[in-house]
């Protein structure tokens, strides 16, 4: 159950940082035509990257 666990972190927080690119990346280009979107997905990015810090942490306890 552990190993699998483990496995799970992983996997979740190597897909929320393609995902996390992916929305950085948008709000770069649409930052100059809807600035309010592009402030959107910026805090996106921020709360995601809390969220993959806490799947570390949990990774790291179980280690």
């Amino acid at each position: 159950m552990e190993e699998k666990l483990k496995h799970l972190l992983q996997h979740w927080i190597e897909h929320s940082i393609e995902h996390t690119n992916k929305y950085e990346e948008w709000a770069k280009k649409i930052e100059n035509e809807k600035p309010e979107v592009a402030e959107c997905l910026k805090k996106a990015v921020e709360k995601f990257r809390e969220g993959e810090e806490f799947l570390r942490e949990a990774l790291h306890k179980l280690s």
